[in-house]
This record gives structure tokens, C-alpha cells and sequence, in this order.
């Protein structure tokens, strides 16, 4: 399948989606939305592929919606136009496959909600971190959503209401990224991660992340009633079975399941 701009990657069973407008710091057009939204749907359901990693080629890892395409809409038209824009984020959290981030330079604004909305992020030591869409007069409420529920309500609320940009280091310690690393060692990293999470059972992972994922937002008394109904299915399944009886017998696990 044919991308105008990103570039998808396939190896040792990782799919990579590489945002591929340099020039405009990988800033999401609406082609490159739809773009965006097909790649994770065909990595997805690519039974070869169990780790999706995302990252910027170029200056930066991406800087938001391109507000070149603000203009002549009306306001169903912004609706429909942002939901595009927005639509990556729900994909991911419907997504069995974990999903990283691979981050440098410059993630802000629908950057930044790439970076909240995956499971997983390593960022190089001096990249940053904006909800910036405030200093131009809109706001960032489409990245609200995950950054709330990544970051948590008051460092959110702090990040979307200045519009100040943060530094890898600090977005380490505020939960929104799992490791800073030297910027020539990003890339190593971030395979390194990717590669641990392929060699676990495909099957635990994918339902175990959307078991996560659907008991969120539960009832504290439902959830368990989720997972536990999850666990139960996990319970019988080969895998399940596999990795005990290698566990037990020291030996590594073959994995039946996608």
C-alpha cells in the first residue's frame, strides 16, 4: 500500500511508521491523518507484526496540525477535519498491538497527544513537549484527552492553559514519557523496548493492553469483573500453557498465537 507521507518499515516483527513531512516538521495534514489512521490499521492486523513504533523523520518528531488547512471551513467541517486529526489516538488505545513513541527534537500540540495516546514512549535528551495551540488563540482538546488520563488533571491542565513547553526530563517526571536517553542512542533504545515486548506471548499482550484500556474508565467493582472475565480467557488459551510449562522447565517459550 502506497503513502504519500509516511514511511512503513517491517522487521524482526516490529512495524514502524515513520511521519515523513520534514519539511513541515512532520505537522499532520489531513492526508497525512488518513494516512496515519490506515498505517495502524494495517500493522494491526498484520499477523507478522506485534510492536508498532512511531517516529519524526527529520528536525523533529512532529508539530502539530498544519494551520495552513485552518482556513474556508465551516463548523462541520472543522468537526469532521478534526476528528481525522483526532482519530489516531482512539485507534491506538483500541489497538491489542503496543504501540511506542520514539521522540526527538519537537512533539507538541497533536505531537505531544502521540506521545500521551501510546503505551509506551522513549524520548532523546533534549527533545520538548508542548500543548501549545493556546498561544494562537485555539486550544489543544484533542491532546487534552490523553494527556488527562497519561499526565493526570492538574500537569495537564498546566501544560494545555500556558501553552509552556517542557523538557525531556521533566517529561519523565511527570509520567508522559518511560526513558530519556542521549539523542545517537534513540533509535537503539527504542528497538531495544520494542524488541522485549515481541518476544513476549502476542496473545497476553494484545489482551492484556485492551483488557487495560476498556477497564480505565470502569467502576472500581467492574473492572475487576473485566479483567478477571479477561483473565479466565487467557487462562485457556496455548500460550497460557506454553509459557508455564517453559517457565517450569527452564526452557523459552514457543508462541502459538499472533
Amino acid at each position: 500500500m502506497d503513502y504519500q507521507t509516511l514511511i512503513l518499515e517491517r522487521r524482526e516483527k516490529i512495524g514502524f511508521i515513520t511521519l515523513n513531512r520534514p519539511k513541515q516538521l512532520n505537522t499532520f495534514s489531513t492526508v497525512l491523518a488518513v494516512e496515519f489512521n490506515r498505517a495502524l490499521d494495517e500493522f494491526e492486523t498484520d499477523a507478522d507484526v506485534r510492536v508498532v513504533v512511531i517516529r519524526g523523520e527529520g528536525k523533529a518528531f512532529c508539530a502539530g496540525i498544519d494551520v495552513n488547512e485552518l482556513e474556508g471551513k465551516q463548523c462541520l467541517d472543522y468537526y469532521q477535519w478534526v476528528g481525522k486529526m483526532e482519530e489516531m489516538a482512539l485507534r491506538i488505545s483500541r489497538m491489542g498491538t503496543p504501540v511506542i513513541a520514539s521522540v526527538h527534537d519537537l512533539a507538541i500540540a497533536n505531537g505531544i497527544a502521540i506521545v500521551a495516546a501510546a503505551d509506551l514512549a522513549v524520548a532523546a535528551a533534549g527533545a520538548r513537549f508542548g500543548a501549545t495551540a493556546v498561544n494562537i488563540g485555539l486550544f489543544c482538546m484533542g491532546p487534552a484527552v490523553p494527556l488527562a488520563r497519561s499526565i493526570g488533571r492538574k500537569k495537564a491542565l498546566e501544560l494545555l492553559l500556558t501553552g509552556d513547553m517542557i523538557e525531556a526530563e521533566e517529561a519523565y517526571r511527570i509520567g508522559l514519557v518511560n526513558k530519556v536517553v542521549p539523542p545517537e542512542q534513540l533509535a537503539d533504545e527504542t528497538l531495544a523496548l520494542a524488541r522485549k515486548l515481541a518476544q513476549k506471548s502476542p496473545l497476553a499482550l494484545q489482551l492484556g493492553k485492551k483488557s487495560f484500556y476498556k477497564m480505565q474508565d470502569l467502576q472500581y467493582e467492574k473492572a475487576f469483573e473485566l479483567v478477571n472475565n479477561h483473565f479466565a480467557m487467557l487462562c485457556s488459551s496455548e500460550d497460557a500453557h506454553e509459557g508455564v510449562d517453559a517457565f517450569l522447565n527452564k526452557r523459552t517459550p514457543e508462541w502459538k498465537m499472533r
